[in-house]
């Protein structure tokens, strides 16, 4: 058969379906991109996590410091070294994730700073961050991720300087950027190119993520390599003095109080000898125990030494002084939550009394309120089931086998404050016809500043529509749009108005109208 010769038209239809066949195989899908962000927002909250243990990490170095500072500056200064290497590297990272954002957005920086990822509108497109990343090159060497290597490699190489060579295999910390890379086909690409050809926005801000996390969690490891280069017994025991510990400092009227007094550095392979008030003290265990009656009210004091052997098997005396407070019992009530009890709901309370475990308390609460434990038996739950203005908790508790009163407080009675009706989570305004249609029902919901988990429900409301000059209204059971409703705001024009008034809802504590709700269709 001869040669087959395609018309220049079906040359321009077989051009145009391998075009839409490539656009159909690079398309990315509603799953993929929602799995995207879901990595990102985790990437967010292990970067604000491993911050918080670098933080604390530092914490316990300057305290060492502190401690002992000739002993633990040179490892002290290389771990500061390191954390301002890190925070510059971060800061450069950031820097770059927000312009890439604002380039390929074609908004300023300030925006995409506050711009969450899942509201950008061009996180699935590849294309301008394609260009800003490699630009017009084959191995991105004209785009920002060459100088983004470049920046990691320079980072990688300055905190090595604060591990010891012989523990540079004991960290994991280092960014890998020499690979080896693939591509899908198994042909071997570059870092830059393996990160960030093709790939689209949200997945180069998931990627500068973790990048950001990869840099903590490597300053991470050089702190604990430096943290740990320190011995013990460089910083532990540089400074020994008396300790005096006691059970509690506040005593009630006709209590004993109790107190343990002892070397700091002590062991126990030797009791020293305690001297409180010029008479000595049973040692034990490398400690003195010291008690007394508290017969009176008032502050008390009392002071003497410990006699303890030094390294050289010498007597050393190490002076101390306490003093302690004897008065009657006091308390303590709080509602966790806030200064009030609301009806119809359970209150978590806190009640505490100095000296006293939870177990020995006894609460007792005024008409119309109920106090119980709370659920697994930590602190305790008021219930009010109204018709009164305030409510007295009063407390007792069981001490030496005796029941003492405490005392009481008092506290405001109040209803639960009312939910704001809403509808496509707004409660007035312009409204999408389409967003109207999807919400679909009325919901109520609490003030931001109510910490109780509580739902009222919605159990009627009148719909209302103007229509060409005229007033459409309906009565309508329970919080959903029936079908009719749907049909009207379907057909409805831009600019017209609907109103959900008369909404009644049901709480904790009875019926009671809601907000009315005002909007006009876009």
């Amino acid at each position: 058969m001869a040669g087959y010769k395609e018309t220049p038209r079906q040359k321009m239809i077989a051009m145009m379906y391998l075009v839409l066949t490539a656009l159909l195989a690079l398309n990315v899908s509603v799953e993929i991109l929602e799995a995207f962000i879901v990595v990102n927002e985790g990437m967010e909250t292990t970067n604000e996590n491993l911050n918080r243990k670098v933080t604390g990490a530092y914490s316990k170095f300057e305290q060492q410091y502190s401690l002992n500072p000739k002993k633990v500056a040179p490892f002290f200064l290389q771990a500061k070294a390191a954390h301002k290497l890190s925070s510059d590297m971060i800061s450069y990272l950031e820097k770059t994730k927000y312009q890439a954002i604002a380039y390929s957005e074609g908004i300023t920086y300030d925006q995409a700073k506050s711009t969450p990822l899942r509201d950008l509108k061009s996180k699935d497109n590849y294309d301008k961050s394609t260009n800003f990343f490699i630009g017009n090159s084959q191995d991105g060497s004209a785009g920002r991720s060459k100088e983004l290597k470049v920046k990691l490699e320079e980072y990688n190489n300055k905190m090595a300087q604060f591990v010891d060579p012989k523990a540079r295999g004991t960290i994991k910390g280092t960014i890998n950027l020499k690979g080896p890379f693939h591509d899908a086909s198994g042909v071997r690409q570059n870092w830059e190119m393996h990160h960030f050809y093709y790939t689209i926005l949200a997945a180069d801000v998931t990627i500068i993520n973790k990048l950001i996390s990869d840099v903590r969690g490597y300053e991470f490891d050089v702190l604990n390599h430096l943290y740990s280069s320190i011995s013990e017994e460089d910083f532990k025991f540089n400074r020994i003095e008396a300790k005096v510990i006691p059970k509690s400092n506040y005593v009630f009227l006709g209590d004993t109080y109790e107190a343990d007094i002892f070397v700091a550095a002590s062991d126990d392979s030797q009791n020293p000898e305690v001297i409180v008030n010029g008479s000595a003290v049973k040692a034990s265990a490398g400690m003195g125990h010291y008690m007394a009656n508290a017969s009176s009210e008032g502050l008390k004091t009392y002071s003497g030494f410990i006699r303890a052997k030094d390294a050289t098997g010498a007597m050393i005396s190490y002076p101390f002084k306490n003093e302690y407070l004897v008065a009657p019992p006091t308390l303590t009530v709080s509602p966790t939550k806030m200064n009030v009890f609301y009806i119809g709901v359970e209150n978590p309370v806190s009640i505490s009394a100095g000296g006293l475990s939870d177990a020995q308390l006894i609460p007792t609460i005024t008409a119309p309120a109920s106090i119980s434990r709370a659920a697994g038996g930590r602190g305790w739950v008021v219930r009010v089931s109204g018709g009164a203005k305030t409510a007295k908790i009063s407390i007792s508790a069981k001490v030496d086998g005796k029941i003492k009163s405490l005392g009481g407080m008092d506290f405001r009675i109040k209803r639960v404050p009312s939910p704001t009706a809403k509808i496509g989570n707004i409660d007035g305004g312009v409204i999408n016809k389409n967003l109207l249609l999807a919400a679909g029902a009325i919901i109520p919901n609490m003030p931001e500043d109510f910490e109780f988990n509580l739902n009222f429900e919605i159990l009627s409301y009148t719909f209302l529509v103007s229509r060409g000059g005229d007033i459409l209204t309906r009565d309508i059971r329970g919080n959903v749009l029936p079908q009719d409703i749907k049909s009207i705001i379907s057909s409805m024009k831009r600019g017209e108005r609907v109103w959900f008034e008369n909404i009644i809802a049901r709480g904790p504590d009875g019926n009671r109208r809601l907000n009315n709700i005002s909007l006009v269709v876009q």
